[in-house]
């Protein structure tokens, strides 16, 4: 099995989810979006690396116009498939999805005027290979902007379940430098790969913004279960009663974050970003 296998197995699996609660993942994290694509202008030609299923490839494409040209890739056949057909949906034809893998991408030297990825370089087997890769594949000048969570305190979107969960199931750290969500919440971590990788005036900047949704505290955890595999993993490893006060505690902690209709999380992002020497 390669060594990345495993964790392609499990984004497959979680693909199905990705791609029904799209619109909602979209909205959630639609300011990471805009503080990624801010300096990118219309009729560009923009990669977004672990696109999932679209996003935030298909934003992009609306906002460049029809001058613009989007690629989306990713190691996940569904998840390219899911992209693929939203982007039919919305009648999207500049924009297009590839599976490929961030460390051996499909194109030429010199093509991109941007590269972005949005949540997607925690997981990367080799992150160093992957913004070497990145680099080539920008053109003289280029642009690249790279968005990673900050620690999991400052994020209660995902420490408030886990945190409840952790109360019930045994949750060891991973190892050292493991793909995990927090990875690079070290400052300067994530920044000094690009430096490595020979990134032009490579920059670092924290992003405060609201995680928000239109849905309950019972809709919200239905929806973080279904797009984390590490939470079925641990709520499959109850039952009975310890199941129903984990739920019960969960649903207590998360109204602290309800507004009403809305569920509202405060956000802290890095987004690393440099350029292309010329």
């Amino acid at each position: 099995m390669p060594p990345d296998q495993a964790e392609i197995d499990r984004w497959t699996g979680a693909a199905p989810s990705w791609e029904k609660h799209r619109e909602t993942i979209r909205q959630m994290f639609a300011p990471v979006t805009q503080a990624l694509v801010k300096e990118i202008g219309s009729g560009q030609t923009i990669l977004d690396v672990a696109t999932g299923p679209g996003e935030p490839a298909l934003s992009i494409a609306a906002r460049l116009g029809p001058e613009g040209k989007v690629v989306g890739i990713d190691p996940v056949p569904e998840m390219v498939a899911a992209a693929r057909r939203a982007a039919d949906r919305l009648g999207l034809r500049t924009v297009q999805f590839e599976v490929a893998f961030a460390d051996r991408l499909p194109f030429p030297a010199d093509t991109f005027d941007a590269v972005v990825s949005r949540f997607g370089t925690m997981f990367f087997p080799s992150p160093l290979d992957a913004v070497r890769e990145m680099l080539r594949v920008l053109k003289p000048g280029g642009k690249l902007a790279l968005a990673v969570w900050w620690t999991a305190e400052s994020n209660p979107f995902f420490s408030t379940l886990s945190g409840v969960l952790e109360r019930y199931v045994d949750s060891p750290p991973p190892a050292p430098d493991a793909p995990d969500t927090f990875r690079f919440a070290a400052p300067g971590k994530l920044r000094n790969v690009l430096v490595e990788a020979g990134v032009a005036d490579p920059a670092e900047r924290l992003l405060e913004f609201a995680i928000q949704a239109p849905l309950s505290a019972e809709e919200f955890w239905a929806l973080r279960c279904e797009m984390s595999e590490k939470l079925r993993e641990k709520i499959a490893m109850l039952s009975g009663e310890r199941l129903t006060e984990a739920y019960c505690e969960s649903l207590d902690a998360l109204r602290a974050y309800q507004n009403g209709s809305w569920m509202s999380f405060p956000g802290e992002v890095r987004i690393v970003s440099g350029t292309k020497g010329r």
